[in-house]
């Protein structure tokens, strides 16, 4: 069951890419090239690399692309190619296109790599965010600047933040910077979210948004929610590269009341919060996931967005049962108008009860991922609703109403943390929790899998 009011705009062929989920650059430039019509094919490639099984459990956090070059980043230490295995630590990178050859590229990093991004379209030096303290033999503290080429670290670059970091994304010669930090780039003035100079890693003073407050609420059984930390947890810059869509733990956004999801003006001297403002996101779910927004996209055109949720249920009224049929946000697909001012939802597709982690969009398809069992189950919970549809791992949403239209299927492991447009297709970011391997029926896909556009 999803709730529908039909969108207003038409996807055009040969439309700009459409945002992506977990940190959210399109290509390392911030230029959105064209891409097909999609949807891509529901057979993946063959070839790519691929996390190995037999070992504990890793997972890919992101994949980026910057020129012909495919990166990721996650909890990495052993990745596979055929019948060839190579030790990678946090990162690595293989070729875009087939045969997808891997790289020598190995930074070493000693934790795990939540988010990697660049400067432009130099792909020289790629910048990595997460929760780590060595980058080979050098330390750095949950951030640092890494040659591609050498995979050592840039001494002269401020390599320390003073908190984990969830997400970077480049922009007209900064780095905007989101996580749990206090301090960046040698200061402290800008908590959470900060724009940092590319060359010399220092806080440029562009983002001065004051992001504050965390989510404090006591569900229907008199349980209170849990520790949530204020962060910006992921971000998806705008086809036109004149907005910025943010979501994480938040109730204040440049003093304006926003909770969890938030568009950031693009200004030439400095950020603003933009007008736009989504009240419903201010419901509460669960309250052991108090933060439930986890992921956001762009359509191509710029004028809906898309939201990928966890949440489990709602902490409050009737929906809060499982025996009642699925409200408010929690656990659901969702798509909003990015028209000025307060807005409501387009549709919500509910899962039932299984958290999605990832979103991303072309001209014919809003998809999502996560470790979700079923779609349009807006009457089950746990289990298959009336009229739900089977979808595990991931699917794709029809822009208009929300409808299954492409279904692939997915092992579901921990759940895909991250989804990629390029020109070539889409690409999903998951793990190799109990053996997870399986893509669109295709074995041997552990952590990565492509699925092509058609010629």
């Amino acid at each position: 069951m999803f709730a529908v009011i039909p969108a207003s705009r038409k996807a055009a062929r040969s439309a700009v890419v459409a945002a992506i989920a977990t940190t959210g650059l399109l290509s390392a430039s911030g230029a959105f090239a064209d891409v097909p019509f999609g949807p891509p094919s529901l057979t993946p490639a063959t070839g790519t690399p691929h996390l190995v099984t037999n070992s504990a459990t890793q997972y890919v956090r992101q994949l980026v692309q910057c020129g012909g070059t495919m990166y990721a980043v996650g909890t990495i230490t052993q990745i596979a190619k055929g019948s060839t295995k190579y030790t990678r630590g946090g990162a690595f990178s293989f070729s875009a296109t087939s045969p997808f050859k891997v790289t020598s590229w190995d930074p070493e990093v000693n934790g795990t790599v939540n988010t990697i991004g660049f400067n432009g379209t130099d792909c020289s030096v790629a910048y990595l965010g997460g929760k780590f303290t060595q980058v080979g033999s050098t330390t750095v503290k949950n951030l640092a600047a890494v040659s591609t080429t050498t995979g050592q670290v840039l001494g002269s670059w401020k390599n320390a933040a003073g908190g984990e970091v969830q997400t970077i994304a480049g922009w007209n010669g900064h780095l905007l910077v989101g996580g749990k930090f206090a301090g960046i780039g040698g200061s402290n003035a800008h908590p959470y979210f900060a724009s940092l100079n590319p060359a010399t890693g220092k806080d440029d003073g562009y983002l001065s948004l004051g992001i504050s407050g965390n989510y404090v609420f006591t569900d229907d059984a008199r349980r209170s929610s849990a520790s949530n930390a204020t962060q910006v947890y992921n971000q998806q810059l705008s086809p036109d590269g004149t907005k910025d869509l943010i979501e994480g733990v938040f109730t204040t956004v440049g003093g304006q009341p926003r909770r969890q999801v938030a568009i950031i003006d693009l200004n030439a001297d400095a950020a603003s919060t933009d007008a736009w403002y989504a009240p419903e996101f201010d419901a509460n779910c669960y309250v052991g996931e108090p933060f439930y927004a986890q992921a956001g996209a762009w359509a191509p055109d710029g004028q809906t967005v898309y939201f990928a949720s966890t949440g489990y249920k709602p902490s409050n009224g009737p929906a809060f049962s499982t025996r009642n049929a699925r409200a408010g946000l929690c656990d659901a697909a969702a798509a909003f108008p990015t028209t000025s001012g307060q807005v409501s939802h387009l549709w919500v597709n509910y899962t039932g009860c299984d958290s999605l982690y990832a979103a991303a969009a072309d001209a014919s398809t809003a998809y999502f991922a996560g470790h979700e069992r079923y779609a349009s189950n807006g009457e089950g919970c746990d289990g298959p609703g009336r009229n739900s549809v089977a979808a595990p791992g991931m699917v794709g949403l029809s822009p208009t109403d929300g409808s299954v239209t492409y279904n692939p299927t997915r092992d579901r492991g921990l759940g895909a943390d991250d989804l990629e447009v390029t020109s070539a297709g889409l690409w999903v970011a998951s793990d190799n929790n109990n053996g997870s391997n399986m893509c669109g029926h295709v074995a041997n896909l552990a952590g990565i899998c492509f699925l092509p556009y058609g010629s």
